[in-house]
This record gives structure tokens, sequence and C-alpha cells, in this order.
């Protein structure tokens, strides 16, 4: 098949190079203009370009599809089909009509649920048991459009963000392999999205990588899970900011929500609203993350002290 192919992050090029190991053409390949990054804001390509340009790809990087010269550009391209795995823009009517079999969509969860920009985190602090991928037919609403393909994956209760999402890259780039091919036999049925069970993935809010001690040490161990690694998950402890990427939970403890119960070589064990947690790898401001015993080493913390939810 002849392929345009839309995409920017990592999660996108792993479906990309999926394609490329297939018999497809890549006829055009469009992301996202190059953008400052990273501690430096040196100007990065996005991993999809990086690929792109190790396959002497055609390569097109528009702030906006909504061009007359854009819409011309790829309808001379005659493409069968436009794959899209996490763009960042959206795109026009006229341009969802170009290709001859439509635009497919690689959505990481399992639609309905979690529609939006934020399904990998959403999924763990939801608690969802399982998660996966749909192949969607893309219409004008937001991952609104008729489901095509999809499979699912469970949630381990280790899973953070990261790990989640590399199962998920993965998957992404074999669901539309598999897609493709059974659309190439006429054997692709699309099936309705039920808008009754639909749920909406939104982005984060600041504020929302704080930890409020009052909640459950379950909930709060999702919320650590599902910021890591980005934003990451924080607190305040002698009105020192501190961000928390593993704990896990034990079982109920004396002690009013963030006060610290004990110090030990496992680690630093917090009472919450229900439960406690174990806190087992923390980083200070400009620091490298520590296990809490190395934290515990160089920072004075004992029985008694209470992590804060505090304004940044």
């Amino acid at each position: 098949m002849k392929i345009i192919f839309a995409g920017t992050p990592v999660f996108a090029a792993h479906a990309l190079e999926a394609l490329l190991k297939e018999d497809h053409k890549i006829a055009l390949v469009l992301t996202q203009p190059d953008r400052p990054a990273g501690r430096g804001m040196q100007v990065t390509s996005s991993a999809v370009k990086q690929l792109a340009q190790q396959h002497e790809l055609p390569l097109l990087q528009p702030h906006s599809l909504k061009q007359p010269e854009i819409d011309a550009q790829l309808t001379s391209i005659n493409a069968d089909v436009m794959v899209v795995a996490a763009y960042g823009l959206i795109l026009p009517a006229s341009i969802l009509d170009i290709p001859r079999l439509g635009c497919l969509n690689i959505h990481a969860s399992l639609l309905p649920r979690w529609r939006g920009a934020a399904p990998i985190q959403r999924s763990i602090l939801a608690g969802d048991c399982e998660t996966g991928i749909t192949i969607m037919q893309m219409d004008q609403g937001l991952d609104t459009g008729p489901m095509l393909l999809q499979r699912s994956i469970p949630i381990a209760s280790d899973d953070i963000s990261q790990t989640l999402h590399d199962k998920l890259a993965l998957m992404g780039g074999l669901c539309i392999v598999e897609a493709l091919a059974l659309l190439h036999q006429g054997r692709l049925r699309a099936t309705a999205q039920d808008e009754a069970t639909a749920s909406y993935a939104s982005k984060f809010k600041k504020d929302e990588s704080k930890i409020d001690w009052e909640m459950d040490a379950e909930q709060i161990n999702r919320t650590i899970r599902a910021f890591n690694p980005r934003p990451g998950a924080h607190s305040h402890i002698h009105a020192t900011p501190l961000k928390i990427w593993q704990a896990e939970v034990r079982a109920s403890c004396t002690g009013s929500p963030g006060e610290v119960v004990s110090t030990e070589h496992e680690g630093i064990r917090v009472a919450c609203g229900k439960n406690s947690l174990v806190l087992k790898l923390v980083q200070k401001p400009g620091g490298k993350k520590m296990s809490a015993g190395e934290f515990l080493t160089g920072n004075r913390l004992q029985p008694g002290d209470h992590f804060e939810y505090q304004d940044d």
C-alpha cells in the first residue's frame, strides 16, 4: 500500500518502523516541527523525523495542516491510506477525505475508554486492570471514529507510564500492520463506539502530580506510577520538595496522613488516609534519584515528621 504517515514521538516511531519492515511504500512522513527539548532546551528533531531521515523518506513538518498547499501536496500523492500515531496536529476534514481508504489512527487505549491526550497515564491512575491498542477510522471528532481492530494487554501492578508506553508502542506497530493486511484483504470491519461508555483522558494539570496524603495509599501509589517518568509525583518534607518515584503499599498503621511512621532500611513508611506507603526511590531538587536508604543517610528524617501538600 502507498501510505502517508503522520506521527511525532517514540510511540509513533515504533509504528513507522513496523510499517517499513512490511511491503508498504511510505510516500510521505508528516511530523511536528523541530522544537527545544531537554534541560539545555536544544532544538531537537522528533523520533519520527530521525527515523524518516535514516530511511531517506520524503518529510514534511508543517506548523498547521489548514493550508491549501498542504491539501494539494497530499492529494498529489494518491495515497491508499494515511496512518496517524500521536501526531499532535488536528487533521481537517479536507485531509481526512484525501486517502482512498481514509485515515487510520493508532490509539493507546481500549476505546471508547480514554479518548484524548493522556490515555496511558489515566488508565494507571484509574486503577484499570487492562488497556490496549485500538486502530480507528478517523472522523472529525476526538477519537470518536469507528473501531477497526483492538488488542488488549494487562496492566501490571508495577507498571509505570514508561513501561506501559513501551509495551503499547510495540503493540501499536503490530496492530497497524495487522489492520492494513486485513484492510488489503477486505476483511477489516468497522464497529461504532458506544458513546454511553466513553471517557476522556484529558491532559494533566500541574496540581495533579502533588501527593495528597489524605488519599488511600493505593491511589497515591497509582499517582506515583502514572507520573513516572514525567513530571514525577511530589510532596514536601521540611519545606523542601521531594519527588517520589517508587513506593509500596502497606497495611494500615497508626499516624495521621503524611506522618512519617518509621525510617527503615526498606524505606520511609508514611501514613495515608487509608493504609500506608513505603517510599523506595526519591529525588531532591537538582539531585539524582536515590534509594530511601541513601536519602536517609544524608537527610535527617524521623518518625513524627510530616510530608505536606504545598503550593509550588
